[in-house]
């Protein structure tokens, strides 16, 4: 590297990182898309943490010798969480919160003393309070959920925990889609089904998309929103780009919306919040 390139970079590195900063991966597959890194570093750093997240491209089938990898890393504190992994790395805790325990995923884990992991799930709570923030409260709602992945699920418990009278869940994987509406109809707190492939955007009053589609320029729109009422909150869990193709076609139509980015940071409170927690549960 020349003495020029060099020190170019010297901003970003000389930033108080030392021998004794600790270490936070950020997992998943792809990983360019994630707003974690400085966001979650930000934040351990304001709350006075020594801390760097640091993003880590793994593949499914390459998760098993990541986490083998980073066992003996005595100065690796967390793991976050992202796409595909929040299922699989539920397998590699001892314990896991309320939710994550509930739901089989997690999108955060935290070292313990005896050096085992702590995994606990915040999409869901982060993803209401969001909502809550842009003004809707979901007791007694009608909403429609677009994808059953660890994401999706939170946000479908969260949303059923939440009040809302209704939640209808639509996701390619008709087994998943079944497995988490019968665990959430188990709760008794608000009727369950799976949405039908051709389902209406008009007969709700809160739309998630909680699918991976708008990541890619070519994605189609996760639902025909030619129909959606102004009233209908909108949300989107994709944060890049930070304005997807859902959320500007529901606020064309005069949606109030919650955005992917806006969701983030309030998982982002509740990750960071977590990771401090020095005890084990």
């Amino acid at each position: 590297m020349s003495q020029q390139n060099a020190s170019s970079f010297s901003p970003s590195l000389d930033e108080g990182l030392s021998g004794a900063t600790r270490i936070y991966f950020i997992v998943g597959d792809p990983i360019a898309q994630v707003r974690s890194p400085a966001g979650v570093t930000a934040a351990l750093r304001a709350a006075g943490r020594d801390a760097l997240v640091v993003p880590a491209h793994v593949a499914p089938a390459d998760l098993p010798a990541f986490f083998a990898g980073v066992k003996p890393m005595h100065n690796v504190d967390g793991v976050i969480i992202t796409v595909p992994h929040k299922f699989s790395a539920a397998g590699y805790c001892t314990t896991l919160s309320d939710e994550a325990g509930f739901l089989g995923a997690v999108n955060t884990l935290r070292r313990t003393p005896d050096g085992h992991w702590h995994g606990g799930m915040f999409d869901g709570t982060g993803f209401v309070a969001a909502l809550k923030d842009a003004g809707c409260d979901p007791t007694g709602k009608r909403a429609l959920l677009i994808g059953a992945g660890g994401a999706g699920s939170a946000i479908g418990h969260a949303l059923v925990s939440a009040g809302v009278a209704s939640l209808d869940i639509r996701d390619y994987d008709a087994d998943r889609t079944t497995s988490l509406t019968g665990r959430l109809n188990a709760l008794r707190r608000g009727k369950v089904s799976g949405a039908a492939s051709d389902v209406q955007a008009h007969a709700f009053d809160i739309v998630v998309n909680a699918s991976p589609l708008g990541m890619r320029a070519d994605d189609p729109l996760p639902i025909d929103v030619s129909r959606l009422q102004p009233e209908t909150f909108v949300g989107d869990v994709v944060t890049k780009p930070p304005l997807t193709p859902f959320i500007e076609a529901a606020r064309a139509r005069g949606c109030p919306t919650v955005t992917g980015t806006q969701m983030f940071g309030r998982v982002c409170d509740r990750m960071v919040e977590f990771l401090l927690e020095a005890a084990q549960p």
